[in-house]
């Protein structure tokens, strides 16, 4: 985890700081920014290895905004792509829920399904990739075993019976027989030649079919993924990438809070109780080779009128126990509370975007670690500090501080920090805090 003496390539400088300037979580050269956090990505990468036996997992990530959630999970998603893992993720929003009237929660499927990232493939868009490298390496796979050469009808044999090893593996799960004569009838298509017929199948696992006669013309199939089913089909994928040679699929819905402003009491309801089913398979063991991980605000999850504890059966299974407290979580629950990050910590995050910024530009760097301790100092010690301010908001502040020295050579970091955005008001709340060698604010 630790890059800090690696070179870091330019486009992934830039890509980082632009995208923290901007308020948003980069989507490639996470490692070399990733302070703090060591515990709660030790305790995800545990479930990770027991996905990868052959389980399932379940976890929260809760925190405020801008407070490191997407970081959080942005992390693990690349740590779990160069281990071997299929992920798919997606924000929900009012047109993305778990469960809705006008296809919301097949929204939410289409949307991962979309997003589905490989390690060769990072940017999404895996789906076409995995099925094609699927049928080449049983293709391969059966040469090496048959010594027969491509185009034999002894070796087409041989591939036909690979390929129905998997789809009757499939064919089990609820709903898999329809996934299983679609995955074979992709396989016909490919040896085919036959393009038309593999880009309808590849519609149909999409979830881009909107009517069952349709489908049934098309493909032969009498099913269609909707509203209702489309997390079945999930699971059915993540046995399928298993069998296809990836460790698992790992699955992350950010944004759960959009759960939380459904007006709709019932609809509200009928999202949680579709939230319930997915925590349930994979803790009791209906769900092989998936996790799922969620991010959430801490509102979003415990106010018990309109939150996920306004759902009984979900507060009893999440709620924490009497022993857990501020500085002493339990990191193997469902719910991972993000701790604040020490000053300290900050500190380093900041020593690495200074590097970054003068390596980027093309400048010797200036600023020494007590000219980066006093801006730290003076953006903890503003009144309300401790309640409101993020990291989010911290690093914001300090690109663009590293901006206006390069752009402007002749004035000094403590000019910047005199000015009246960073001027210290005094108080003695002010003080109490400062004094204090740990102070209380989130990343």
């Amino acid at each position: 985890m630790n890059d800090k003496h690696k070179k870091v390539p330019k486009r992934i400088e830039q890509t980082i700081l632009n995208s923290l300037k901007g308020g948003v979580v980069p989507r490639i050269g996470l490692p070399y920014i990733t302070v703090g956090r060591k515990n709660e990505i030790e305790a995800l990468l545990h479930d990770v290895d027991i996905i990868s036996d052959g389980g399932a997992s379940f976890r929260f990530i809760v925190g405020r905004y801008g407070s490191g959630k997407s970081f959080l999970i942005q992390t693990i998603r690349n740590y779990v792509m160069d281990r071997g893992f299929i992920v798919a993720d997606a924000d929900l929003s009012p047109e993305r829920r778990l469960q809705g009237t006008r296809g919301q929660g097949l929204a939410t499927y289409r949307e991962l399904i979309g997003n589905l990232s490989t390690k060769t493939k990072p940017e999404g868009g895996a789906l076409t990739l995995v099925l094609d490298r699927w049928i080449s390496s049983v293709q391969s796979q059966a040469v090496r075993e048959t010594g027969l050469d491509p185009g034999h009808p002894a070796l087409t044999k041989a591939v036909d019976q690979k390929i129905y090893a998997v789809t009757s593996a499939v064919s089990e799960l609820v709903h898999g027989f329809e996934f299983a004569r679609l995955l074979s009838a992709y396989y016909h298509a490919y040896i085919e030649g036959d393009d038309e017929q593999k880009a309808k199948v590849v519609r149909w696992f999409r979830g881009e079919y909107a009517l069952k006669r349709e489908a049934r013309e098309e493909l032969g199939v009498n099913m269609i993924i909707t509203d209702d089913d489309w997390y079945d089909y999930l699971k059915i994928f993540a046995v399928f990438f298993r069998m296809a040679g990836y460790a698992g699929m790992l699955i992350l819905i950010d944004e759960l809070v959009n759960l939380y402003k459904i007006p709709n009491a019932v609809t509200r309801q009928y999202n949680y109780e579709k939230l319930l089913t997915m925590y349930n398979d994979t803790l009791q063991g209906r769900a092989r080779y998936l996790g799922i991980i969620m991010g959430a605000t801490p509102q979003a999850i415990e106010d018990k009128r309109r939150g996920v504890y306004s759902y009984e059966a979900l507060r009893s299974r999440l709620a924490e126990g009497r022993f857990s407290k501020p500085g002493t979580r339990d990191l193997l629950a469902p719910v991972i509370r993000l701790e604040p990050l020490t000053p300290e910590e900050m500190l380093v995050l900041c020593e690495k975007l200074t590097v970054m910024h003068a390596d980027l530009y093309g400048y010797e760097k200036k600023l020494d670690t007590d000219l980066l301790a006093r801006f730290i100092k003076l953006e903890y010690s503003r009144i309300g500090a401790d309640q409101n301010i993020t990291p989010r908001e911290v690093i914001r502040d300090f690109i663009e501080l590293l901006d206006l020295l390069f752009q402007n050579p002749s004035t000094t970091m403590n000019e910047l920090l005199q000015s009246e955005e960073f001027v210290y008001t005094k108080s003695e709340a002010v003080s109490d805090q400062t004094d204090k060698n740990y102070v209380e604010f989130t990343l």
